[in-house]
């Protein structure tokens, strides 16, 4: 695997939030963050293209996914030594690879495909989508919520990840996950 796709090892529990977009991850990874004075990772592919989108008005193109799933990986990389306990993560590179291959018709780069098989994660946060959808420049697909929903939860099942399914307020989402994680924190002591 490519050096810039290496996960670096981690003694620290690394939490995903996982699904469609517009379903609240973002919000959910800076509050749990917040509660158990942690680190989080932003979600570096928006990052990315609202850069791009800024500067020239296109859209995701195949060229584009090594260096989001690149930078991604780097700040992951450059959070993990700040926290000992916990980190969240507004995506990843199952993330990055699921939408690749839905946007274009099963294709995805090897590398991607790799690094989503050797990375390791503790847990997933798969968030429903009953949120209200917030349009912007990225967002593209509002009809196709509920399915992509049932795309994320089939990647979970076939990469036998251990998951929540969260719904509900941002309150409701909030006391769901911190009541996971304080039982996964229990069980790793």
């Amino acid at each position: 695997m490519e050096k810039e796709l290496k996960q670096n090892p981690s003694s620290c529990v690394k939490i995903v939030l996982f699904g469609p977009e517009s379903s609240g991850k973002s919000t959910l990874a800076a509050q749990l963050a917040t509660h158990y004075c942690s680190e989080w990772v932003p979600e570096y592919m928006r990052t990315y293209l609202e850069l791009k989108w800024e500067n020239s008005k296109t859209p995701i193109e195949k060229r584009d996914l090594l260096p989001i799933a690149k930078g991604h990986i780097k700040a992951e990389n450059r959070l993990t030594p700040l926290t000992n306990q916990l980190l969240f993560l507004d995506t990843n590179v199952l993330q990055i690879k699921t939408y690749c291959e839905y946007y274009y018709n099963r294709w995805c780069p090897s590398q991607l495909i790799k690094a989503s098989q050797q990375h390791q994660y503790n847990y997933y946060f798969l968030t429903n989508i009953d949120v209200p959808w917030q349009n912007d420049n990225l967002r593209d697909r509002p009809n196709d919520r509920d399915k992509m929903f049932r795309i994320f939860e089939q990647q979970l099942i076939k990469n036998k990840a251990p998951y929540t399914i969260l719904e509900g307020s941002k309150q409701e989402r909030l006391t769901h996950a911190i009541a996971v994680i304080d039982t996964l924190i229990k069980q790793k002591q």
